[in-house]
C-alpha cells in the first residue's frame, strides 16, 4: 500500500498521474514510482522518499497517453528504490496496494519455473504470477492469478505491446475515474478530483479493461455498472489559507458536525426514527473499530449505557476477529471507520456476517467497502479528511453516536420528546461554542510542554476515553511518548513515573466525578508534576486551566476534544514535525 493512480487518455499521462499521487500524499508513504508508455516502450522510474524526488527525475511533457503510478508504504521489504513500485516481470508491469498473504508459496512455485526476483515484495510476485499465466489473453491471466491470491489487493496493470489499462481489486479500494475522453484508476477519489468527480466503484474480483471505453468483467463475464458522482471538488483537498490540513479540518468541525446532525435529525424525534434503521430491536451492542474510531466507540458506550440503558461492549477490531465472541440475533455489531476500508474492521464485519449477526457501519466514505458490506450504513458528513491524524471525522463519529443514543433512549422511554427538543436546542448552539473554543490560544501551554519526552493524560469515565484520544493525537503528530490512564489507577503503580515538571493533562467535566479527579491531579502535583486541567468548572489550583463552557452533558465530549486536538497541533508545530503526514503512518490502513 498506499496510493495508486493510473491514466489513459490523449496526452500528459505522466503529469496527470503525478498530480494524482500528490493528491494522495496525505495517506503517508516512503517511496514513489511511475511506469509510462512512450514510443511503444514501457519506462519505469522509481525513487525513495517524497514524490518531489521522483518528479525531479521526470519530464512531465513527454508525449504519453498511458501511465500507472504508486506511493508505497513499506510492508514487505525495506523502504528503498528496489522495493518501490511499479514492478515489472516479463510482459507485466503493475502497482499494488494490499498484501498477498500466500506470496512466499507462489514465489517458490515461480522460482521453480525459472523466475528470478529482484525485490523482497509480494507485489513483484503478483506481477510474476500474472505473467506466468499470460498467453495472449491477459483477461484470463489476471482472472486466474487473482483466484490464486490469498489476501487483499488493488492492482493497476499495463502490459507490453498492449494499449489498454487494466485494474482489479479484492478488499483494497480501487475506483475508476471517468473524465472527458480520458479515464483514471485510483485508490481514493481525491486523486481524480482535479479532473473529474465521476467514478465507478469496483467490487471484489471485478476486472476493468480501459481504452476508449470502460469494460468490466466478473468471472470473465462482462457486466454493467453505474457511474456515480462524488459530491465534492478539488477545493476540498487544498489547504486554502491554513498552514496545515489538520488545522483546516479542526476549523471545519463546527460546520461538519452541524451538517452531520442535520442530515438525520431536525429536532423532531420522528426525523431520527425514519433516518436510522430499526435499532431498538437489539438488546446488546458491540462496537468494533481501530485507533481514534475505537475511542469514539468508547464514548458511544458511555452515552448509550447511561441514557438508553443498553449494554455496549467496545472492541479493537484486530482483537475482535480472533477472539471468541458472545453474541446472538439480538446483538447489533457497529463498525466505525473513517475510510470505510480499514482492513481489521472490515474483517470483523465479515466475521459477524458469517455468523448471521446484523451489522451497522458508521463511515465517512460513500460506497466504501465497509459501507457496501454492512447490512445498514450511516454516513458521517465530514467531507474528505486529508490529514493523517483524524479530527473532524472523529467528531462526526461522536455526533452519530449521540444521535443513536437519543434514538435508543427515546425508544426505551428514557428520554421524553420535550427532553429531546431541549437537546436539539443545545445542538443549535454548538457551532458558535465550538468556534470560540477553536479560536482560543493554546500556544503558551504548548511551549511549556513540547520539550518533554513523556506526557501523561488522566480522566475518569467518559473523560478517560477523551484522554485516550488526546494522548493518541499528541503521540501521532509530535512523536512524544504520551500515555493515558484512568485517574483512579494512578496510585496502583503509574504514579511512580511522575517526576518533577512531568506534564500531566487532566480532563474533568463530570460533576459526580470531579472531586475524585481533582484529588488525583493533586497527587501528581505533590510529586512535582506540571498540571494542565481541562474542565467546565473554574479551578485555579493548578498550573494551567483550559476552561470549556458548562453545557449539555450529552454534547460535552464534542467540546472537550477541541483543546486536546489544538494542543497536540501546537506542540507538533513547535517541534517542526510533518503534521499532516506523520512518519510511519498511513491515512487508510488497508493491511492487517
Amino acid at each position: 500500500m498506499c496510493g495508486i493512480v493510473g491514466y489513459i487518455g490523449h496526452n500528459k499521462a505522466i503529469e496527470k498521474v503525478i498530480s494524482g499521487l500528490e493528491s494522495l500524499e496525505y495517506r503517508g508513504y516512503d517511496s514513489a514510482g511511475i511506469a509510462y508508455l512512450n514510443n511503444n516502450k514501457i519506462n519505469i522510474i522509481k525513487e525513495e522518499g517524497k514524490i518531489i524526488n521522483l518528479k525531479n527525475k521526470l519530464d512531465l511533457n513527454i508525449n504519453s497517453n498511458l501511465a500507472i503510478g504508486h506511493t508505497r508504504w513499506a510492508t514487505h521489504g525495506e523502504a528503498n528504490k528496489i522495493n518501490a513500485h511499479p514492478h515489472q516481470v516479463g510482459k507485466i508491469t503493475l502497482v499494488h496496494n494490499g498484501i498477498i498473504e500466500n506470496y512466499e508459496e507462489i514465489r517458490e512455485k515461480l522460482i521453480n519455473e525459472g523466475y528470478k526476483f529482484k525485490s523482497e515484495t509480494d507485489s513483484e510476485v503478483a506481477a510474476a504470477l500474472i505473467d506466468y499465466y499470460y498467453d495472449k489473453d491477459i483477461l484470463k491471466a489476471i482472472n486466474k492469478a487473482t483466484k490464486e491470491f490469498i489476501g487483499s489487493y488493488a492492482l493497476g496493470i499495463i502490459v507490453e505491446n498492449d494499449s489498454n489499462l487494466y485494474a482489479v481489486r479484492k478488499t483494497s479500494p480501487l475506483i475508476i475515474g471517468c473524465g472527458k475522453d480520458e479515464y483514471f484508476i485510483a485508490s481514493d477519489v481525491p486523486a481524480i478530483l482535479k479532473y473529474t468527480n465521476n467514478y465507478i466503484a469496483l467490487d471484489d474480483l471485478e476486472i476493468c479493461v480501459i481504452n476508449d471505453e470502460i469494460k468490466i468483467y466478473n468471472n470473465l463475464k462482462e457486466i454493467k455498472k453505474e457511474v456515480q458522482i462524488y459530491d465534492s471538488d478539488e477545493s476540498s483537498i487544498t489547504k486554502g489559507h491554513f498552514k496545515h490540513f489538520m488545522l483546516k479540518e479542526i476549523y471545519e468541525q463546527p460546520k461538519v458536525i452541524k451538517k452531520t446532525i442535520e442530515s438525520y435529525f431536525n429536532g423532531d424525534i420522528n426525523s431520527l426514527l425514519t433516518s436510522f434503521p430499526k435499532l431498538n430491536k437489539y438488546n446488546k451492542i458491540h462496537i468494533v473499530a481501530c485507533g481514534s474510531a475505537y475511542h469514539t466507540g468508547l464514548i458511544g458506550k458511555a452515552l448509550i449505557e447511561k441514557y438508553a440503558d443498553i449494554k455496549v461492549e467496545v472492541y479493537i477490531a484486530s482483537e475482535y476477529r480472533y477472539n471468541k465472541v458472545f453474541y446472538d440475533d439480538k446483538t447489533l455489531v457497529i463498525l466505525i471507520s473513517q475510510s470505510g476500508e480499514t482492513a481489521d474492521t472490515l474483517a470483523a464485519l465479515k466475521k459477524a456476517k458469517q455468523d448471521n449477526i446484523d451489522t451497522l457501519a458508521i463511515v465517512n466514505v460513500y460506497q466504501s467497502s465497509i459501507a457496501r458490506e454492512a447490512k445498514y450504513v450511516i454516513y458521517t458528513m465530514a467531507g474528505i479528511e486529508v490529514a493523517v491524524a483524524t479530527t473532524k471525522a472523529y467528531s462526526c463519529q461522536i455526533s452519530i453516536l449521540i444521535l443513536i443514543t437519543i434514538y435508543l433512549a427515546y425508544k426505551n422511554n428514557k428520554l421524553t420528546k420535550k427532553e429531546i427538543n431541549n437537546i436539539y436546542q443545545d445542538m443549535l448552539k454548538l457551532p458558535d461554542i465550538l468556534n470560540n473554543l477553536i479560536k482560543k490560544d493554546y500556544t503558551k501551554i504548548a511551549k511549556n510542554i513540547y520539550k518533554h519526552n513523556d506526557i501523561f493524560f488522566i480522566g475518569r469515565g467518559i473523560d478517560y476515553y477523551l484522554s485516550m484520544e488526546g494522548s493518541l493525537k499528541l503521540k501521532e503528530i509530535s512523536y512524544i511518548n504520551s500515555v493515558s490512564y484512568a485517574a483512579g489507577e494512578l496510585k496502583h503503580g503509574t504514579i511512580s513515573l511522575i517526576d518533577k515538571n512531568t506534564p500531566v493533562i487532566a480532563i474533568s467535566t463530570d460533576n459526580k466525578l470531579y472531586d475524585k479527579t481533582i484529588s488525583n491531579i493533586k497527587e501528581t502535583k505533590a510529586r512535582g508534576a506540571y498540571n494542565i486541567l481541562i474542565s467546565n468548572i473554574e479551578n485555579n489550583e493548578f498550573d494551567n486551566l483550559i476552561l470549556i463552557p458548562k453545557f449539555n452533558e450529552l454534547l460535552t465530549p464534542l467540546l472537550s476534544v477541541i483543546p486536546l486536538q489544538l494542543l497536540a497541533y501546537e506542540v507538533a508545530k513547535l517541534k517542526d514535525c510533518d503534521i499532516d503526514k506523520p512518519r510511519n503512518l498511513a491515512k487508510s490502513v488497508t493491511v492487517e
